[in-house]
């Protein structure tokens, strides 16, 4: 984190105006093949095309970064910068894996996420929006939610896209830069004009041409010196470049166009025990019931998914005879989907539960243990224990209460929302 802004911040007090967060995951894929070969960590590691391929390189680990290897650099000229390096092509499906347990975590704090590419995603966490929590509070938690996955991620939060987006580069790996509101002018005022996106190389050289080297020097500048670099988009730079850009995150998954609420997880140790399965689905299913409650959604349609090993695996889902936000059905009828897809004993790698078809509901007969509501949902007489829950942790956080099946996971479930079993860091 950047410490004397941090500083700033302390004496500051409460956060007062929009919060605006850039996580960006940390040479991702050389560090996701880190994560599954453990005898790589601590060594130069390309992903990419081979030399003899011409290809090029997709991404270097930051053991190989010293020797002058970068992304987009051709595979032949980071062969001959590093050649102990370790290559391989990448397997994007895992990088697809990790980047969604990634995205879910950012959708547990804020159902206000951006996702930019598969390694980086803007998000909305201004008080009072959707929690009345600190900023770095929550930035400080994502973090280290994102690092129990056995990676890392740098964050930058500030008052809008353009500065989250330029501190989250400032410091990498594992970096924490907090601009809080007000700092944001002196924050980018000394950085060069090509940290800000949307400056290329030819820019860069038109600006420099003209005198202007700095953030500060852009914001300053008259129109009549940028109009013939920027032309119509001349004004919106120098805003940006002096903080004053307003910003705005989408809520994900409205209801008129989400298809499915879900929650998979990839454990640390392999489950092989039916009651550690049960407990890991009613885990990941309260996540899905907290979601679709504040989506206001309730579906007709239970899938659960079982890896035995990367890319081995099998699903099932059934129909529901009604729909339903309540983990409390859709979990029991994911407990029966079990004997479809996994015999006892078998070691289970990654666990998913997810609800579907959200279709208007139809007329339903209940019985005495449910209840309809306005909607046609059904819920079961728990389902208000779960509500409860679920305001409590928005008022007071994740970790404020949580049920006793997560203590059967120990170190590797340390709050009651979180990932089960993620793989822990190796360093």
């Amino acid at each position: 984190m950047n410490p004397s802004l941090f500083d700033v911040f302390e004496l500051f007090g409460d956060w007062r105006g929009p919060a605006i967060g850039l996580m960006d995951l940390d040479a991702f894929f050389a560090s996701v093949e880190q994560l599954d070969h453990p005898e790589w960590r601590g060594k130069p590691v390309i992903v990419g095309g081979l030399p003899g391929e011409r290809g090029v390189v997709s991404t270097a680990s930051y053991e190989a970064r010293p020797f002058g290897v970068h992304s987009a650099m051709p595979s032949a000229q980071a062969m001959r910068l590093c050649p102990h390096a370790i290559w391989t092509h990448g397997h994007f499906d895992r990088y697809r894996e990790m980047s969604a347990q990634v995205m879910a975590i950012l959708a547990d704090e804020t159902p206000y996420v951006d996702q930019v590419s598969i390694d980086e995603a803007f998000f909305d966490i201004t008080p009072g929006r959707y929690s009345r929590e600190n900023p770095i509070d929550i930035v400080r938690r994502i973090s280290s939610r994102v690092s129990e996955l056995g990676i890392t991620c740098s964050i930058g939060l500030g008052p809008n896209k353009t500065v989250a987006k330029i501190a989250s580069d400032r410091d990498k790996p594992r970096g924490l830069t907090i601009v809080p509101p007000g700092t944001e002018a002196s924050f980018l005022e000394p950085l060069p004009v090509r940290a800000m996106s949307g400056i290329g190389s030819s820019a860069e050289e038109a600006l420099h041409r003209v005198g202007i080297r700095t953030l500060g020097q852009l914001a300053a500048a008259p129109l009549a010196r940028l109009s013939p670099i920027f032309g119509i988009n001349a004004e919106a730079m120098r805003q940006r470049a002096a903080g004053r850009e307003v910003s705005a995150v989408s809520a994900i998954d409205a209801p008129d166009d989400v298809k499915s609420v879900s929650n998979e997880r990839t454990f640390a140790h392999d489950l092989t025990d039916r009651a550690d399965i049960e407990a890991a689905l009613a885990l990941l299913g309260e996540s899905v019931g907290r979601r679709l409650r504040r989506k206001g959604l309730a579906g007709h349609t239970v899938t659960i998914k079982v890896h035995y090993a990367y890319g081995k695996g099998r699903s099932a889902q059934r129909r529901l005879p009604h729909p339903t936000d309540d983990e409390n059905i859709f979990v029991a009828a994911a407990r029966d989907l079990l004997d479809r897809v996994w015999s006892e004993g078998q070691p289970v790698r990654l666990l998913g539960i997810g609800v579907s078809g959200f279709a208007t509901a139809e007329p339903v007969q209940t019985d005495l243990f449910c209840e309809v509501d306005e909607r046609g949902a059904v819920a079961s007489d728990r389902r208000g224990l779960s509500v409860a829950v679920d305001r409590v942790r928005e008022r007071f956080g994740a970790d404020a209460v949580g049920f006793g099946r997560a203590a059967r996971f120990g170190d590797d479930l340390v709050r009651p929302d979180k990932y089960l079993g993620q793989n822990k860091p190796r360093d």
